[in-house]
């Protein structure tokens, strides 16, 4: 049973975490330079603090980042610095989020591709010219904590209200064939072409807060979609996330903006059916996808907002529940092990002749983006190979250790996972939820893939062994551990 509050206290802070020089980009095989910054990519950090009898504090602090995934390093060093400047806090309660937009940098390790270090060279195969990841590892978690502390030292009386709206910005990106087969971004125009393979959520999930005065304050934001418009970028950037905040600033005020993606593995915004139709859209109304996105969000918003101001909870019941849970890890047979070390080993010569090409002629490294080849069949490679490693890991352990959180909030529940997830297994909980309202929560933590049944039957990026730590099984009980904890709290 949850314990009421005697007084429910929040604090807002954000900062920039925008690299003042050059980093590798995160979010495709090969390497990216950053070349310049498009726009700032910032950490926001909401604290929560329920006082309970006796002057209890059971508090929570969330933490979204515009990053690719929240790896262990990076998580790591944030704890490690709130435990020196801030003690009172439990470490425990500390929920750090990524957006996903793969135009931010290199924060450490990979356990899919085999690089559990942050060395550029480690995890690419070639220096580069670029910061450190470590470095940068330090350059934002200090931010961060900084700005850790400010809300912590910011918390005041205050409020909050919750509700429901929506807003088309992800579709699924999975396409499938007559032959059984689904492809990511496959092509839809041909004769083959059977389905889009899944559901898609247009739901915003909207918490906003006030000041004692009744005042906003800040929204926490979900949107069942990565920050992926302009993925492949050569620079800085938040991705559609910048121009939501800033279409929601114009809107409401000088307000704090928290964007949390929810179930959305194998979403994004990218439009398999009907492209043309929409750029032709977005021409008429001079926006580009980015700008439209905020548009939808900011509109959708704007039309709940007066509802649910209507009740807001100055004394919500609260309550935050951190859990490691035993995951089934992703079954890998020899036959794929086979399969999968040919296409290591062709990655791997290619490599070797392309690095042999550079020795010969280090004057190749004076070139634009010199590295692009070199870097993307290294990593390839170590993709291919690291399924390896786990094939024998699993033979000692068959399970897989990962943290999860659950925070009641009023009615609210937030429920969080360390994977890009799935859309089906973000509705199973939704749906079997006791909550009001449940809010998803996923890239709180490393960021594999989290496929379903159906989609590792039909194969490709992101369903497929190089892709996935935790299988459809681990899917599973995923959703039931989190509905035990969740349903335990209401």
């Amino acid at each position: 049973m949850v314990q009421k509050s005697k007084e429910f206290l929040i604090g807002w802070e954000h900062t920039d975490i925008t690299p003042e020089d050059p980093v590798c980009l995160c979010g495709q095989f090969h390497a990216r330079v950053s070349e310049n910054v498009k726009d700032p990519i910032t950490a926001t950090v909401c604290v929560f603090d329920s006082i309970k009898e006796g002057r209890i504090s059971d508090h929570a602090v969330m933490i979204s980042c515009d990053l690719v995934a929240i790896p262990e390093e990076l998580k790591k060093s944030i704890l490690a610095k709130t435990h020196i400047l801030i003690p009172e806090i439990d470490l425990t309660k500390i929920i750090v989020n990524a957006t996903h937009t793969h135009t931010a940098p290199e924060v450490g390790g990979d356990v899919i591709r085999g690089t559990n270090g942050s060395n550029i060279k480690e995890m690419y195969g070639v220096d580069l010219p670029c910061m450190d990841v470590q470095q940068y590892i330090d350059f934002a978690s200090g931010k961060i904590v900084e700005a850790l502390r400010n809300a912590w030292e910011k918390r005041s009386p205050g409020g909050i209200s919750y509700g429901l709206g929506f807003a088309v910005v992800g579709h699924n990106r999975r396409a499938s064939y007559y032959d059984g087969s689904s492809v990511m971004y496959g092509k839809t125009n041909t004769e083959n072409f059977s389905h889009i393979e899944g559901y898609e959520d247009h739901s915003i999930n909207l918490l906003t807060t006030t000041d004692k005065m009744g005042n906003l304050t800040g929204m926490i934001v979900n949107i069942a979609c990565p920050s992926q418009v302009d993925e492949h970028l050569f620079s800085v950037s938040a991705d559609y996330w910048h121009e939501t905040r800033q279409q929601l600033k114009k809107k409401f005020g000088d307000i704090f903006v928290m964007p949390q993606c929810s179930a959305a593995g194998d979403q994004s915004p990218h439009i398999l059916i009907g492209q043309q139709a929409q750029q032709r859209m977005w021409n008429l109304a001079g926006r580009n996808q980015r700008e439209e996105i905020a548009v939808r969000i900011s509109d959708g918003i704007e039309k709940i907002l007066p509802l649910i101001r209507k009740e807001t909870n100055t004394l919500p019941d609260f309550t935050c529940v951190q859990k490691e849970i035993d995951l089934s890890a992703n079954t890998i047979t020899e036959d794929e092990i086979s399969i999968f070390m040919v296409e290591a080993e062709k990655h791997y010569k290619e490599y070797e002749k392309l690095k042999s090409q550079i020795e010969a002629n280090p004057e190749k490294t004076k070139q634009p983006r010199w590295y692009k080849d070199i870097t993307f069949h290294f990593k390839r490679y170590k993709w291919y190979k690291a399924v390896k490693d786990r094939f024998e890991a699993q033979k000692q352990n068959p399970k897989v250790k990962v943290n999860i959180h659950v925070m009641r909030i009023g009615d609210v529940i937030m429920a969080t996972n360390p994977f890009e997830c799935y859309l089906d297994y973000g509705m199973r909980i939704k749906a079997r939820s006791r909550a009001i309202q449940t809010f998803i929560v996923q890239l709180a933590g490393g960021g594999t893939y989290l496929p379903t049944e159906r989609a590792k039957k039909s194969g490709s990026y992101g369903a497929i062994s190089p892709s996935c730590i935790v299988g459809p099984e681990g899917g599973r009980e995923l959703v039931e551990s989190t509905l035990k904890i969740i349903n335990s709290l209401i």
